[in-house]
């Protein structure tokens, strides 16, 4: 059923976490922790043509999945989080830092909202990820607030 609507919408499937998921629905590809299975491996499995993102929580990690063949990197926690352990933020002049170096997207994650969005798009992520901030209250009202944000 999720494959069909990103389909209808023209949308990427990303499967997170799990290789074997992501190929039984065709996803369009598979996002990666650092103890899921390796980039190296998970591109036998999918080639060049699914796309494989990467968590990174470090300068050296962010380098290494590029080098390793990465598609994007998700980045974080920028901000401290509640929706699970991830560590400590790693904050806005990280992101800063890794943009600098990396040339794949990067996808900043961790603690991000309306308050905090235009900071971490002006520090150079291409996109954001988030989850409390759009799932606490009004699902529709809080993803146009972001959309909102977005177009100024």
């Amino acid at each position: 059923m999720l494959r069909e609507l990103t389909d209808k919408f023209g949308a990427s499937l990303i499967v997170n976490d799990y290789t074997d998921i992501a190929l039984a629905v065709n996803s369009d590809g598979v996002h990666l922790g650092q103890s899921d299975l390796p980039l190296k491996e998970a591109r036998k499995i999918f080639g060049k043509k699914k796309i494989i993102g990467i968590s990174t929580h470090s300068i050296d990690e962010a380098t290494a999945a590029e080098a390793g063949g990465a598609d994007y990197i998700g980045f974080g926690p920028v901000f401290h989080t509640a929706t699970k352990d991830a560590g400590k933020p790693k904050g806005i002049a990280a992101l800063r830092e890794i943009k600098k170096i990396i040339k794949i997207p990067l996808i900043a994650i961790g603690g991000i909202n309306a308050e905090n969005l235009v900071s971490v798009i002006d520090s150079g992520a291409d996109a954001v990820a988030v989850s409390s901030a759009i799932i606490q209250g009004d699902i529709a009202d809080n993803a146009i607030l972001f959309l909102d944000i977005l177009k100024k």
